[in-house]
C-alpha cells in the first residue's frame, strides 16, 4: 500500500492531532482518531518509537508491534530537547486541535512549553492529553509506567490465573489498550465541550487509574463484601457455569447467564433432569456448587465436537464459543463479514470496531517509514525548502533513526 492518503470519511475529519505519544496506550489511542479520519501527526523522537524493535516479527526492519497501532497517520520526526525543535512543534500546534503526549510528569514544563505556563494562553482551544503510568502526585507519582507492572500493582494479576497457576498478567496488554481508549474517551468529550464553551482543557490519563477502573465485578464484590476475590481460573466469581469445559477435540466456554439459558442447555444435553437438581435450581445454588456441576458437564461434553456443540447452543439462545486460536480467528468468515481483518498490499491490520453508517471510518495509510512525512508537515507549518534541509542536515529532524533506545 503506498502512502497516499483515500478520500476520508470519517467523523473527525478536519480534525489535527499532534501525538508525541510512543510504545501502545498513546498510539493506540492516535490510531483509533486517525482511523476516524483525524488527521493525526506522529511526532517521533531521533531514536524513533522503541516498539519499532519490539520483534520479531519484522517486515522491511520494522516490528509489527509499531505496525499494529499506527496506521492512519502521518509520521514526522523531532529532536525536542532542541529548542529550534520546540518551536517547530510550537508551530506545529497553531493548526492542531489535541497535543497528546506521554512524557515522564515535569518534562515539557522543563523544556519551557509546559500546558498551565504556555499552552493554554498560547492554544486557549487546544486540548491536551497527557498519559502517564501513574500521574504527578500521590505515593506513585511520577513513577514510570508499563502495562505488566501496573496489572500486578492495581490487582489484576490477582484474580487473573487458577490456584495451580498462581497470578498471571492478562495475556493481551488490557490496561495499555484501555487507557488508550480512555484518552479517545476524554479527548471526544473535550472536543464536545469546547464546541460548547469554545475552549480547550487538559486531560490527565493514568495506566494506574485505568486498571483500577477494570476491576469489575471483582471490585465491586470486594466493596460489598470485604472478601478478598480468590483466584479461579476461567471461572466467573458471580456466575454459574461460565467457564471452559473440555469436549472431545478442544475446549467450549459457557457463558450461562440465566436459569432459563441453564434448562436449555440441560435439555439440549439430554439430561434435563440437572435443571431441576436441588443443587443447580438457581445461579446462586449453581456459583455455590460449581464443582458439583463441572463434573456433571464435563461427562456430558466429552466426545462433542466443540465448535458444532458451540454453534447448535449459540443458535438456540445458550451463549457460548469454542476457544479458537489467533489464526483461526483471523481466517473465520464472520471476521472477513465483520470487515476486523483490514488488507491492502502488504499491510494486514485488525479491523476497526467502531461502525458508523454515515461517517465511515477507512484505512487511508498504512504505517509510515521514520520521518516519511517530516519534511510535508515543516512545509505546511511555514517552513521553506531550504529550511527544511537545515533542520534535517542539523538532526533537528533526521533523516534516519539515531542508534540507541527512546529517552
Amino acid at each position: 500500500m503506498d502512502g497516499k492518503q483515500k478520500p476520508n470519511t470519517g467523523a473527525l475529519a478536519g480534525i489535527r492531532v499532534i501525538d508525541l505519544t510512543r510504545v501502545l496506550g498513546g498510539p493506540y489511542a492516535t490510531q483509533i482518531l486517525g482511523d476516524h479520519g483525524a488527521d493525526v501527526i506522529k511526532v517521533e523522537p531521533p531514536q524513533g518509537d522503541e516498539v519499532r524493535d519490539w520483534g520479531p516479527p519484522f517486515r522491511d526492519g520494522t516490528a509489527s508491534y509499531f505496525v499494529g497501532v499506527n496506521r492512519n497517520k502521518r509520521l514526522a520526526a523531532l529532536d525536542l530537547a532542541k529548542p529550534e525543535a520546540r518551536e517547530a512543534l510550537m508551530r506545529l500546534l497553531e493548526t492542531a486541535d489535541v497535543l497528546i503526549h506521554n512524557f515522564k510528569s515535569g518534562t515539557l514544563e522543563k523544556w519551557g512549553i509546559g500546558y498551565e505556563d504556555v499552552l493554554k494562553a498560547r492554544f486557549p482551544k487546544l486540548i491536551y492529553c497527557h498519559i502517564t503510568g501513574f500521574g504527578a502526585s500521590g505515593p506513585y507519582g511520577g513513577l514510570p509506567g508499563y502495562d505488566a507492572a501496573v496489572q500486578a500493582m492495581a490487582g489484576l494479576m490477582s484474580i487473573n490465573g487458577s490456584r495451580q497457576s498462581g497470578p498471571m498478567r492478562m495475556g493481551t496488554p488490557l490496561v495499555d489498550l484501555g487507557m488508550g481508549m480512555n484518552a479517545v474517551i476524554g479527548i471526544l468529550l473535550a472536543l464536545h465541550d469546547r464546541h460548547r464553551t469554545g475552549l480547550g482543557q487538559a486531560i490527565d490519563i493514568t495506566l494506574y487509574d485505568s486498571a483500577v477502573a477494570l476491576l469489575h465485578p471483582q471490585g465491586a464484590n470486594y466493596l460489598m463484601s470485604g472478601k478478598v476475590p480468590q483466584l479461579i481460573g476461567n471461572a466467573h466469581p458471580n456466575i454459574s457455569p461460565y467457564d471452559s469445559f473440555r469436549c472431545g477435540d478442544r475446549h467450549i466456554f459457557l457463558a450461562v447467564g440465566n436459569d432459563r439459558q441453564f434448562r436449555k442447555m440441560c435439555e439440549m444435553m439430554g439430561a434435563p433432569h440437572l435443571a431441576d437438581d436441588a443443587r443447580f435450581t438457581d445461579n446462586a445454588k449453581r456459583v455455590a456448587n460449581r464443582d458439583a456441576l463441572r463434573a456433571e458437564l464435563e461427562t456430558l461434553f466429552a466426545g462433542h465436537d466443540a465448535t458444532k456443540l458451540a454453534d447448535d447452543l449459540a443458535r438456540n439462545g445458550v451463549p457460548a464459543g469454542a476457544v479458537m486460536d489467533i489464526g483461526e480467528v483471523m481466517a473465520h468468515p464472520h471476521t472477513r463479514e465483520r470487515e476486523m481483518l483490514l488488507e491492502e498490499g502488504d499491510y494486514r491490520g485488525t479491523g476497526i470496531p467502531v461502525k458508523m453508517s454515515r461517517s465511515r471510518p477507512s484505512l487511508r495509510m498504512a504505517p509510515r517509514p521514520f520521518n516519511a512525512d517530516g519534511p510535508e508537515v515543516l512545509r505546511e507549518a511555514g517552513y521553506s525548502e531550504a529550511e527544511v534541509a537545515r533542520l534535517q542536515d542539523s538532526g533537528i529532524s533526521p533523516r534516519q533513526r539515531r542508534k540507541g533506545g527512546a529517552e
